[in-house]
């Protein structure tokens, strides 16, 4: 990795778009603004002229949270932007941009990111991040880069059936998430029906309330990390990585909810197995698919200076 570079990471969100500027080893955020989703144009736009803000640079990441063709950076679908779907991402900017772009899923960046220190050393050859918000992402890393599917960015955590009922054979096919998948059961939805359950406005109340102290919140915690920690234990016994590590912003909650994912996990793992797993907090916080997206750019090729 050229550790001199200046790399840009653009984290486009169904919201905002961020823009930072990873030089050297650090990484300062440089623009957020409203996501332009109108259109694909509008929004190609928008992605140039905030990268152009930044000065020169030596290559581009972007984190979309959509279905990403690793071979050519195409994105095939997302269902929070509605521009973004079959657009050639990665050829239509590099164009514009004239310098190498390289485009993958958010969740995976947020991996990346978790997986190196804040000297751009590897701290993790292998690890899973579950982001936790308005839904369940998940990405993973594998030898220091992200791992992908045979054709896309792949690793669609949130949509992994952890809650069905197979007595009479498979659940039947719905709009995404199905009521068996992990995110209907564990995301930030689950965790506002389990605050109005309890008498509660939403889940931050509910976080809120439980950082108090108040047991009926700590409780909803409870439930919602367990349900996470089912997924988790799949995901270990499938790859057993170095780690597990959750973010997004239903994470905020910390060891409220991880504590409980990390029992569960443990408690439904074969003997043996993930015993050396680190089961954590991600520390990049709200910054992760930013420091992601720049780092993915700095550990692909870029011209020399």
């Amino acid at each position: 990795m050229d550790r001199t570079a200046r790399t840009a990471g653009v984290d486009v969100g169904g919201t905002k778009v961020a823009v930072g500027l990873l030089d050297g080893t650090t990484l300062t955020p440089r623009g957020l603004e409203p996501t332009a989703v109108d259109e694909p144009e509008a929004l190609l736009a928008q992605i140039v002229r905030l990268v152009g803000e930044l000065g020169p640079v030596d290559g581009v990441g972007i984190g979309v949270p959509s279905v990403v063709r690793i071979s050519d950076g195409r994105v095939v679908s997302s269902v929070n932007i509605a521009a973004f779907r079959d657009v050639a991402l990665r050829d239509e900017l590099a164009d514009r941009l004239g310098v190498p772009v390289h485009v993958d899923n958010d969740a995976n960046l947020a991996a990346l990111s978790e997986a190196w220190d804040e000297d751009l050393q590897l701290l993790h050859r292998s690890l899973v991040c579950v982001t936790v918000g308005t839904g369940i992402g998940g990405g993973a890393v594998l030898d220091g880069r992200p791992l992908h599917g045979a054709r896309t960015s792949a690793f669609e955590l949130g949509h992994l059936t952890v809650g069905a009922d197979l007595t009479a054979g498979a659940p039947a096919a719905g709009d995404a998430p199905l009521p068996s998948s992990l995110e209907h059961w564990a995301s930030g939805r689950a965790l506002d029906r389990l605050a109005r359950e309890r008498g509660f406005a939403d889940g931050p109340a509910l976080t809120d309330a439980a950082e108090r102290g108040d047991e009926q919140a700590i409780d909803g915690l409870r439930i919602l990390g367990e349900r996470l920690g089912v997924g988790i234990a799949a995901v270990i016994t499938l790859l057993e990585p170095e780690a597990v590590v959750v973010g997004g912003g239903v994470s905020r909650a910390g060891e409220l909810l991880v504590g409980p994912a990390r029992e569960a996990a443990h408690r439904l793992l074969l003997p043996g197995l993930g015993t050396e797993t680190e089961i954590r907090v991600a520390v990049h916080g709200p910054q992760a698919g930013l420091r992601g997206a720049a780092l993915l750019a700095r550990l692909e090729e870029v011209p020399s200076r």
